[in-house]
């Protein structure tokens, strides 16, 4: 066992040297992409904060009704915001909601599409299961050390930490839904002549789709899950004040700004469920 101790493999040697690679060779590519990102995220919440808080409320509160046809619902999301302006965590909100809603836009569009060809092609999910796996299990702040190599600090290195972390639940649950689609709808499909594209997005899309929601609302909360770490390499947001806490031992602080997160993720979790449908012949 010495021998084996004493002849470590340098696969972290390996990696570090591959970052410092990138790092040397694309560092124009990664500081040009870091500054769009930025100035994407940046833009649209100070657009957001900008807006009278009133207004927002009143359009969530649309969207909630429009989605869903709750009253329920829109008078738990007009309660919950006027609480977050409340505690004094209107603006902090805003820059988690749009770090949240980026994320999960960029982990769905690349996600829902590999997932499908992943369930097409059996092959390529084998290949993917295994990267699937590291990327939800290695420790988050491991992310953090490369993404902030290579982005620098601010938004940028927690969102792409976001999106490498979150990536596997669309991934994964739209390869389930697209597999579990019955042999009998393809047959049929194919017996009235449908082409490939035509059977994607007229029967495989439709039957898979609220497994495909299902893994836009995990994405939602896994990104949630990382706005505090992401405070760590400068994103800011609800995490910043939970770290602030955590540093001065501030419970009052720490409760407040966690609660706010709990809202936050509740709310979207609900705006973004798909409603159950209901049987045959329900009243």
């Amino acid at each position: 066992m010495d021998w084996l101790t004493e002849h470590k493999l340098p696969i972290g040697k390996w990696l570090g040297q591959g970052v410092d690679l990138l790092n040397q060779q694309a560092a124009g590519f990664f500081d040009s992409l870091s500054m769009v990102l930025e100035t994407i995220l940046n833009g649209t919440t100070a657009a957001l904060v900008w807006l009278p808080a009133w207004l927002l409320i009143a359009g969530i509160a649309g969207l909630a009704w429009w989605l869903h046809r709750s009253w329920g619902l829109v008078a738990f999301a007009v309660l919950s915001l006027l609480l977050i302006i409340n505690l004094g965590y209107w603006q902090e909100t805003l820059e988690t909601l749009v770090l949240v809603l980026y994320a999960t836009l960029f982990c769905m569009l690349i996600g829902v599409p590999l997932g499908i060809a992943a369930a097409h092609h059996p092959l390529l999910y084998t290949i993917l299961r295994p990267i699937l796996d590291l990327m939800q299990t290695i420790p988050t702040f491991v992310y953090l050390i490369p993404t902030l190599i290579l982005f620098g600090l601010g938004v940028v290195p927690g969102l792409i930490s976001t999106i490498i972390f979150a990536l596997a639940a669309p991934v994964r649950l739209t390869w389930l839904g697209i597999s579990s689609v019955p042999n009998t709808l393809i047959e049929a499909g194919k017996s009235f002549g449908c082409s490939k594209h035509q059977l994607l997005w007229r029967i495989e899309l439709p039957y898979a789709m609220p497994t495909i929601m299902a893994g836009l609302t995990q994405c939602i909360m896994l990104s949630l899950s990382m706005v505090v770490i992401a405070a760590l390499v400068g994103a800011d947001g609800l995490g910043k004040p939970v770290v602030r806490a955590l540093n001065t031992v501030n419970i009052e602080k720490g409760f407040e700004a966690g609660l706010a997160i709990v809202i936050l993720a509740i709310l979207l979790d609900r705006l973004f469920k798909q409603p159950a449908k209901q049987p045959a012949g329900a009243p």
